[in-house]
């Protein structure tokens, strides 16, 4: 059981890695492109500014399965490093459940953000509904559980290692 979830662990981390990077592409190519539009054709895209705004908030949620991976998201350093072995476990766990009760959080809020929100269009981008932008909440949320859970089984502590 525990190789099944690393091994999902594995791929879903990176298939929301993969994205997250394609979204920073997305949002740094199209503030190029509005850079050139408004200052060099004066002709501004005012559609590039809300697919900027999307993709970095799809970036963002996208990324956090991975810090959460790498037990970077939710940090108790001094905390951990004072506990003697067996207390450190129970607070894995804390910070576990802890993490799992946020996104369960940002996962219902998110969905139902993002049902709420489809009646709303993007300014600029009349044809598409809000709930795309708003679906990145439920849709990180749920990776993220992931990697919360993995790393609750394979704990991986690298800012801690990293860290002076």
């Amino acid at each position: 059981m525990k190789s099944l979830i690393l091994r999902i662990d594995r791929a879903s981390t990176a298939l929301a890695m993969a994205v997250a990077c394609f979204m920073l592409v997305v949002a740094s190519s199209l503030g190029m492109f509005q850079i050139v539009t408004r200052f060099v054709l004066e002709q501004p895209a005012e559609w590039s500014e809300i697919l900027i705004r999307v993709s970095l908030i799809w970036m963002v949620f996208m990324g956090i399965p991975m810090a959460f991976r790498q037990g970077a998201m939710v940090s108790v350093d001094v905390l951990y490093r004072w506990s003697p072995p067996k207390a450190r476990r129970v607070l894995d766990w804390l910070v576990c459940l802890a993490a799992l009760a946020l996104i369960g959080v940002i996962v219902w809020w998110g969905w139902d953000y993002a049902k709420r929100g489809g009646v709303q269009t993007m300014a600029g981008l009349e044809s598409v509904s809000m709930f795309w932008a708003y679906l990145a909440l439920p849709v990180g949320g749920l990776f993220s559980v992931v990697g919360i859970v993995a790393n609750l089984i394979d704990p991986q502590r690298n800012e801690l290692e990293t860290a002076q």
